[in-house]
């Protein structure tokens, strides 16, 4: 089983939301969500778990990892709505990765109400595409 993803801008906030389940198999596809996030994106990325089924170990580390990429490149990582069966276990060299409730929760954190319409939101998909584009079917 793999993930989905979807990325979007909100204003200075970078939301990578991840559905499925986060596993070795699905490790890559979301080094690869991450890194477009760290090409795209100007400031903190929220990673919103809501519609995430669970995760592995590797999944774990493949979210502390991407919390070590972004650092290094001056950004952060932030987790809304971590999933019920755990949460990451930091080591001592790890990145402070803030927990929020939910999505709702990352956001008011931000200054973002929720619904608010963003005048330069853009967001792009698993297959890369912009979302909303017909071809990206």
């Amino acid at each position: 089983m793999t993930i989905e993803w979807r990325y979007t801008i909100e204003g200075d906030l970078d939301i990578l939301s991840v559905a499925g389940h986060l596993g070795p198999d699905a490790a890559r596809r979301f080094t690869g969500a991450v890194g477009r996030a760290l090409a795209r994106g100007t400031g903190p990325v929220v990673l919103d778990l809501t519609e995430l089924r669970g995760w592995s170990a590797e999944g774990q580390l493949a979210i502390t990892e991407a919390a070590r990429l972004l650092a290094r490149a001056g950004s952060s990582l932030e987790l809304a709505a971590i999933p019920a069966d755990g949460s990451l276990v930091p080591t001592g060299d790890d990145p402070l990765i803030p927990v929020h409730a939910d999505l709702p929760a990352a956001l008011a954190a931000h200054g973002i109400q929720p619904g608010e319409p963003a005048a330069a939101r853009q967001a792009w998909q698993t297959n890369g595409r912009p979302a909303g584009d017909p071809s990206a079917g």
